[in-house]
């Protein structure tokens, strides 16, 4: 039993990774639901190693970065003076990219999603779209890269705690 709690810690602290990437999972909800498992109901050996400030830290850490990948992009794509629509965009076309070339689609397909939305719909120059795509970008970029730092972080505390 000790192992498979183990084992199902480290598959779902991987997924966290995963998802910090691909939108459909929740990256750092998942590895904190992989470090409560180890915590909660793994073997004394493993969860005396993980102590409460760090599952309250991670509890914290989670929350943040959850709501930042929300506002991030957001902020980014106004301040380069994009509209809701480049937002929509982006995440459109990171949906449709992540089916054609992941990783490398979600990345252009964001991009390419935040500029044809700001030119088509807001029916702005390819200047101004070009400069709201690379605002959104940047936030995408942002947001991708806060959930990833926090997913890997806990799978590195999944990892140590079994060592």
């Amino acid at each position: 039993m000790e192992l498979l709690i183990i084992v199902s810690a480290v598959l779902v602290g991987v997924l966290g990774v995963i998802g910090s990437i691909v939108p459909v999972l929740p990256g750092p909800p998942l590895g904190l639901a992989a470090l409560a498992l180890l915590y909660f109901l793994g073997p004394e050996s493993v969860s005396s190693s993980l102590s409460s400030t760090l599952m309250w830290t991670m509890l914290a850490v989670t929350i943040i970065v959850t709501v930042l990948d929300y506002i991030v992009p957001a902020f980014f794509t106004k301040v380069s003076g994009g509209s809701k629509a480049a937002s929509r965009g982006a995440t459109a076309g990171m949906l449709v990219g992540i089916f054609f070339f992941p990783p490398l689609g979600m990345i252009t397909g964001s991009f390419v999603g935040a500029f044809l939305a700001e030119a088509i719909v807001e029916g702005k120059s390819f200047t101004g779209s070009l400069k709201s795509a690379i605002g959104s970008f940047i936030g995408f970029l942002f947001g991708t890269g806060l959930k990833l730092t926090a997913s890997g972080v806990m799978l590195y505390y999944i990892i140590t705690a079994i060592i």
